[in-house]
């Protein structure tokens, strides 16, 4: 909550309390690319099974991902933003033009982050 946060309290701070883990924008930048199943999030990102697992869990408690049961037997669930999340979409664009100009020598192959 941003009245329990240290320091000043800033929309920043809380929204990092949300997504300020690495983990948790890249799950949120697979999302939107497509990768709404469990096994390709962790594909698309590289994290530890057991991380990406908290991570998710923590985005849909928070309300950015929603998870929508997919099958039955067994029971099965994929994850798709929410509008918080589609709010995110801006975000990740301006962290990787900003990652593109400052924290790379190459860019890697482009990836569409426009709203879906």
């Amino acid at each position: 909550m941003l009245s329990e946060l240290p320091g000043r309290p800033c929309p920043i701070a809380a929204a990092l309390e949300v997504v300020g883990d690495r983990w948790a924008l890249l799950a949120v930048r697979e999302v939107h690319l497509g990768a709404h199943r469990f096994s390709d999030v962790l594909a698309g990102t590289g994290a530890p099974r057991d991380r990406l697992a908290a991570r998710l869990k923590d985005l849909v408690a928070a309300g950015v991902l929603e998870r929508r049961p997919y099958q039955d037997s067994p029971p099965r669930s994929d994850y798709h933003l929410t509008e918080a999340g589609q709010d995110l979409v801006p975000v990740l664009g301006a962290l990787k033009a900003w990652g593109r100009r400052w924290a790379v020598d190459e860019p890697a192959a482009e990836e569409e982050l426009s709203p879906r």
